[in-house]
């Protein structure tokens, strides 16, 4: 009979010691806001959120530790054990980290640890369950990817400068990258190794194993070029706008008794609900036990360009049902033309239906939504992560869903109202038959199906997030892209998503 073997506790390391001096900052880089987040928070939460991970430790740069708690206890962080500050070294803090690690393991125990540059906040789960199950056959794990770029090799000749002395084989070469993962017991005997030799330096942990431990194979994981590390100006930059473009997998659906469970008692108040989406989530919510209030102007006579109707819809369904739990605006007019030709009637609804009427509605929710922790739920389209000819009122609005909802999940996370954003492909809606006419049938999403996920959104604990909803091919399977690369799939896509 086989003996069921504990598989072993999984601890991240996030190495949190740099300064920010090559940002130029006065505080550690580490603690910049990128997205409305610290650039820790990011990390921390990819972590907290992985599935292969046990536990966290933070080894924060000297006297700032304190900023670290505070972060850890707003966000609600579990896995976080430990904060720790840094030594005055790459070699001190790891051997910190390494003591820290030791403690409360029985005699003979092993564990894994995967250590990790706070400054990478856009690492993706992917990367860190293979580094865990690579630790499953191997004791050292690097991870890495190709180098695009042709690596030189220089020497230095007086005042003349520097001069190429080889150029090595770019095939062979890689760009490490962390996490960088090792069975705790292998990272300890390099570092008690290296400890003798009076010249040791680290600068990172895999080194140390190859050069004082090298019988030891180190495995490479395949890493990816989304998981940049913030340390020159312009990364800051890059950073801040993957971060906006990248997009939220939806949430997995949940059985029709829990759907049922969550929204029996709940009120949903829809605007555009007269058709297409809007209509869609407000049969669905319904059928489900909410009450729902489904605004339009062909149906309800409320137009949501104007503020007072929108208050008026809003004060009379919190005073039938006493809450209201979710605001969903799906409301919304797509003109095309060139703005050159476009007269200031046209110029004027746009504005107010996709700009002025989101705003209005975020303002007026925000009272009944604090009472009840729930949600607005916005909607943007494709073309919002890049303008295009003869769409420049339309993709701009819809650029503004995006910063709208990024910046008001940030103003109100301390009030417990999410705020999200769906970003749906082609779908057949009686605003797109309008603007383009009937299209070949099969190559658009329906409502119903975004009216699934807008449900799924609504539901979940998700902030912050544009969620994309995308036509999936039956012979791939469920599998959806990271958000990243949803976030490249948006860029490169040139077709209209309404």
């Amino acid at each position: 009979m086989s003996q069921h073997i504990a598989k072993p506790r999984t601890t991240a390391v996030i190495l949190a010691g740099g300064t920010g001096q090559r940002v130029g900052l006065s505080i550690p880089k580490q603690l910049l806001k990128i997205a409305g987040k610290a650039v820790i928070e990011h990390t921390l939460t990819t972590f907290e959120n992985a599935d292969s991970i046990d536990d966290i430790i933070v080894l924060m740069a000297p006297g700032y530790v304190p900023d670290i708690e505070k972060i850890v206890a707003k966000a609600g962080f579990k896995k976080v054990s430990k904060i720790i500050e840094g030594g005055a070294t790459r070699n001190e803090t790891t051997e910190r980290a390494i003591s820290a690690l030791g403690e409360g393991l029985a005699e003979g125990e092993d564990a894994n640890v995967l250590f990790h540059d706070a400054v990478r906040p856009l690492l993706s789960q992917r990367v860190i369950d293979d580094c865990v199950t690579a630790l499953e056959r191997y004791q050292a794990v690097d991870v890495a990817i190709p180098s695009a770029d042709t690596i030189i090799v220089t020497r230095t000749h007086g005042e003349d400068g520097e001069f190429i002395t080889e150029i090595p084989d770019r095939s062979r070469l890689r760009r490490g990258q962390t996490p960088q993962a090792f069975k705790l017991s292998t990272i300890k005997r390099a570092y008690e190794v290296a400890a003798g030799d009076p010249n040791f330096q680290a600068t990172d942990d895999c080194s140390v194993v190859l050069k004082y431990l090298p019988d030891v194979p180190i495995h490479v994981v395949a890493g990816d070029e989304y998981n940049m590390k913030v340390t020159q100006p312009v990364d800051v930059f890059i950073a801040d706008k993957l971060f906006q473009l990248a997009s939220t997998a939806a949430p997995e659906q949940v059985s029709e008794e829990a759907y049922r469970e969550l929204l029996t008692g709940k009120t949903v108040v829809v605007f555009g609900g007269s058709y297409g989406i809007g209509k869609d989530i407000a049969e669905l919510a319904e059928s489900y036990g909410a009450k729902v209030y489904a605004l339009g102007r062909s149906t309800t006579g409320t137009h949501v360009e104007n503020p007072e109707e929108v208050d008026d819809a809003l004060s009379k369904a919190y005073a039938e049902t006493g809450r209201i739990d979710y605001v969903v605006n799906t409301a919304g007019v797509l003109r095309i033309g060139k703005l050159a030709e476009t007269d200031n009637a046209t110029i004027e609804e746009a504005l107010k239906v996709n700009y002025l009427a989101p705003v209005q509605i975020a303002r007026s929710s925000y009272k009944y939504l604090s009472e009840t922790k729930g949600q607005l739920l916005l909607y943007t389209s494709s073309s919002y992560t890049r303008g295009r000819a003869e769409y420049s009122l339309y993709s701009s609005t819809k650029a503004a869903m995006v910063n709208l909802t990024q910046a008001l999940s940030d103003e109100w996370a301390g009030d417990g109202v999410r705020v999200n954003c769906i970003n749906p492909e082609r779908t057949a809606t009686p605003m797109r038959t309008k603007a383009f006419g009937q299209e070949p049938a099969g190559s658009l999403l329906s409502s119903e199906a975004v009216a699934r996920t807008s449900l799924d959104v609504l539901l979940s604990e998700l902030t912050g997030h544009v969620i994309d909803v995308r036509q999936q091919d039956p012979t791939a399977g469920a599998a959806r892209a990271s958000g990243f690369e949803q976030a490249l799939a948006s860029v490169l896509d040139r077709q209209d998503g309404v």
